[in-house]
């Protein structure tokens, strides 16, 4: 028994003082590529082509504002209403420029220009503008309105605005507009 105990002893000692197998040295440099994320921020001219927009908006430069937009652009409101193709864009807010809305000004903005990879249930990949600002217009009947608006704007591979999708409230400048006679 005493010859066994020692046995188990020594097998015990034997199996608990083994040297350990080095582990192997880890390379620092991976060599595999970072996955492209499904989104991540886009260069700052797109701010910067937001901006230039609402400032030929304000200034009543209409030519300088439509050439921001693709021939095939679709511009769609929270409403339902959309309008589709660049003359129908330029005719409508020509229109509202000329007839409707005397001054109008964009304050507080904030821009986000993002790059969406995976679109996911967005409609589209590529570039996307986000823009929030502040829109103070004057109506030519006299009356005004001040609401926050929120706009998205697609770009094509041309830097090309073809989609708009603006959210805001019509029931103030429903209110601010002039009556119909």
């Amino acid at each position: 028994m005493k010859k066994l105990l020692l046995f188990v002893l020594c097998a015990t000692l034997f199996v608990a003082c083994k040297k350990e197998a080095t582990p192997k040295t880890m390379s620092t440099s991976d060599t595999s590529e970072t996955p492209t994320p499904p989104t991540e921020f886009a260069d700052s001219k797109y701010s910067d082509t937001g901006k230039k927009m609402l400032a030929d908006l304000s200034k009543n430069n209409m030519d300088s504002w439509t050439d921001s937009f693709a021939e095939d652009a679709k511009y769609y409101w929270n409403n339902g209403d959309s309008l589709v193709g660049k003359p129908a864009i330029d005719k409508y807010w020509r229109d509202r420029r000329a007839n409707v809305i005397e001054t109008i000004t964009f304050e507080d903005q904030i821009w986000m220009p993002i790059k969406v990879n995976e679109k996911g249930n967005i409609p589209m990949d590529g570039i996307w503008l986000l823009g929030w600002y502040k829109t103070t217009a004057k109506y030519k009947g006299g009356r005004s309105m001040t609401q926050w608006i929120h706009s998205t704007y697609h770009f094509n591979s041309k830097d090309k605005i073809d989609r708009v999708h603006q959210y805001l409230d019509q029931v103030p400048i429903r209110q601010a507009m002039p009556p119909k006679k």
